[in-house]
């Protein structure tokens, strides 16, 4: 093997995968308009990148700690090469934006105004909505120094003013907070079919004087700060775990300064005293060559226009293995059901949880809580359950990081219902997504479950690739409870049947089918593994791979995100392929595959290959048993890797080359594919349940 190291850094294996959504922002084969939500997702994710990851080597280098991490880097050599990699990456966004986005969007009508473009009627639009909006909320503030500058909000649009001196004197400076409650974007009358816009703070500018009357206004310099968001509760000492989350997200709007953002025509004085005021060290400035807050332009991506400005529309199809016309009761109680979103709909699993809070026979439901949508449906039927005399438990992920404000509303809404509520496990976030329905029927207690890779997010299932299997399989069910009980009673559970929980057995079991594949490979026999995630940072299933591979186990890994193995090395990795989807659908199912000498199982699963998750959260991995949806799962795991449009194969030297169909070999973009199958999948059930044959009766006497 060569002089690299056996692992990628994880930090900079993450900015590649930013640097993979960018591609599709770059790409002229997208559409315009989301080109435009592609490059808004990068800054997305940058924001919270920042405010986590970049934000707790900060907390580690100012305490000292040298240590390296499995690539060797140390917190500082880190630091430093994410400076190096998110200054060449902001280069690389704003051009995408400034040279061709912008140039694309003003020839398709949408425009960014400046006031020199205003015509007669937009300067008098702009001037009402500076005076009726912006005059009236803003507040600016005088600043004499480094010192006495108010708390600002992370993430949200300042102007820093120069003011002239007065004779003899130094400039002045003022400050202008936009804080939250403003639209970024301010629309201009436009002519048909065309949108005109400025951004906020353009308007603020264009109309800065009457903040100064009788002032000289020398430069008005938007900026914005990132604050760090590695904040937690000491669990331990946490006699009231709602408090002490509370607690965090207020201690969050005073954290460090982790980036300031600053326009880049901001001259020397202006810089050097937000750089002063902030505390930012020259290493967290960053100087923006166009509009700040790129994340913001998601709102710009969804303006009305051509349908050849957006990818086609896409519904959600409904599975042919449910039956609209019976109850989802009778549905799963007919065979396991395996749900592929967003290419077929969410929709049955709302549904069962609606039909299980009316259905009299329904006595009890469990269900876990991580994320949820703004108006959840899931919460709302959980609600009408107790309400009608359910006996209704929800573990409520107080902790899901930047939903946790959410999950405390979430929480004292269910409370007042009558839910009974957990807040999780101590030291642990419950990940695990699952939901227990326990119904009375003729033969007994019966339980059903919903397991799924995603959370009970309406939104985002329209969004993010995930599995849901729905079963009322026994051994399923019954250690479904056990795993339920064992997280709000805080006991250990009795050993599962079938299930595999972390932090418990989860990552033992994961090395034991690794291994078991090592052996057959080694005996001769053919072995395989394949596996799709979003990250692949553990090192010890990574070394597990690697011994693995060694043996000649073909592995294949689709990993979205972070990927800290190092693929293709001879003597190490020769047998591994890595590849990674970034499509129009954030790709997020959790599906794992072993040979196991043709004895092929498959589980889903709650779990990236992670330390966090395997050691510090509640998850589930789920065996498929059925030999209908294991073979569903094949064909998902066929098609993803045998995509050449949007995979893209990681080398061995950390970088990704985008495969490309070979000579002769038709093109396949899995994430098209699978909508195309699922709207065939939808046709021919409907056909089927057309044809009804309904015999002529003869009269009656």
């Amino acid at each position: 093997m060569s002089e690299s190291p056996r692992f990628f850094n994880r930090e900079l294996s993450w900015l590649q995968f930013n640097r993979r959504v960018l591609e599709e922002a770059q790409s002229a084969e997208n559409p315009l308009l989301e080109r435009v939500r592609f490059l808004s997702i990068t800054a997305s994710n940058l924001d919270e990148f920042f405010m986590v990851r970049v934000g707790s080597l900060q907390i580690l280098v100012e305490q000292g700690n040298d240590q390296p991490d499995p690539s060797g880097m140390t917190p500082r050599e880190q630091l430093a090469a994410i400076r190096r990699e998110v200054t060449e990456f902001v280069r690389l966004q704003y051009a995408c934006y400034n040279e061709e986005l912008q140039p694309r969007l003003r020839t398709e009508g949408i425009r960014r105004l400046k006031p020199e473009d205003w015509t007669a009627e937009q300067a008098a639009t702009a001037e009402r909505l500076f005076f009726d909006e912006l005059f009236s909320v803003l507040t600016p503030q005088a600043v004499t120094g480094a010192e006495d500058w108010p708390l600002l909000i992370g993430g949200t649009m300042n102007l820093c003013v120069r003011l002239a001196a007065d004779a003899g004197g130094e400039d002045r400076f003022a400050l202008i907070p936009f804080g939250r409650g403003l639209r970024r974007f301010v629309t201009l009358p436009a002519a048909r079919a065309e949108y005109h816009w400025m951004l906020v703070e353009d308007l603020a500018v264009a109309f800065i004087e009457h903040f100064f009357p009788g002032e000289t206004i020398l430069e008005a310099v938007p900026f914005r700060i990132t604050r760090n968001a590695d904040l937690s509760v000491q669990e331990d000492e946490a006699a009231d775990l709602l408090a002490e989350m509370q607690q965090v997200l207020d201690e969050r709007k005073e954290s460090a300064c982790v980036r300031l953002e600053v326009d880049a025509a901001a001259s020397d004085a202006t810089l050097h005293l937000l750089q002063r005021a902030l505390g930012a060290d020259d290493d967290r400035i960053y100087q923006i060559p166009g509009p700040l807050d790129l994340a913001d332009f998601a709102e710009l991506s969804r303006v009305p226009g051509d349908k050849r400005l957006f990818f086609p529309a896409w519904r959600p199809r409904s599975s042919p293995e449910i039956d609209p016309q019976r109850s989802m009761f009778e549905n799963v109680a007919e065979h396991d059901i395996v749900l592929y979103h967003p290419y077929e709909a969410f929709d049955p699993v709302v549904r069962l949880l609606q039909e299980a809070a009316r259905d009299p026979d329904v006595l009890a439901i469990k269900q876990t809580l991580y994320r949820t949508a703004p108006d959840s449906a899931i919460v709302a039927a959980l609600i009408e359950a107790a309400e009608n005399g359910k006996h209704v438990t929800a573990i409520v992920e107080l902790k899901a990081r930047f939903d946790e404000a959410r999950n405390i509303r979430r929480a004292k809404e269910l409370e007042r219902a009558g839910v009974q509520v957990f807040y999780g496990v101590k030291r642990l976030k419950t990940h695990a997504k699952v939901c227990i329905i326990v119904r009375r029927e003729a033969h007994g207690i019966q339980r059903y479950i919903h397991f799924g890779t995603g959370n009970y997010n309406e939104q985002t299932a329209r969004l993010y690739t995930d599995i849901s299997l729905l079963t009322a399989d026994h051994e399923l069910g019954s250690d479904a409870v056990a795993a339920f009980n064992a997280i709000t009673g805080y006991s250990q559970p009795q050993r599962f049947r079938q299930l595999d929980m972390a932090p418990l057995g989860l990552r033992t079991r994961l090395l034991e089918l690794i291994d078991g594949e090592r052996q057959r490979a080694v005996s001769g026999q053919p072995a395989r593994i394949r596996a799709k995630m979003n990250s692949l940072v553990d090192p010890e299933i990574i070394d597990a791979l690697y011994a693995a591979s060694s043996a000649g186990v073909e592995i294949l890994l689709n990993v979205r995100g972070i990927c800290c193995l190092r693929p293709q090395v001879p003597g190490l990795s020769e047998t591994i392929t890595v590849t990674s989807i970034v499509g129009r659908f954030l790709e997020h199912a959790r599906i794992f595959h072993f040979h196991r000498g043709g004895d092929d199982v498959f589980f889903i699963s709650s779990a990236d290959w992670m330390p966090r998750n395997l050691d510090r959260r509640v998850e589930l991995l789920v065996p498929v048993n059925d030999a209908r949806n294991r073979e569903r799962l094949n064909e998902i795991l066929d098609v993803t890797f045998r995509d050449n449009c949007r995979a893209r194969v990681l080398q061995p030297d950390g970088s990704y080359v985008r495969r490309q169909p070979a000579p002769n070999e038709p093109p396949i973009d899995s994430q098209w594919w699978f909508c195309e199958l699922a709207r065939r999948r939808e046709r021919d059930a409907h056909r089927l349940r057309d044809v009804a044959f309904e015999p002529h009766r003869a009269p009656a006497d």
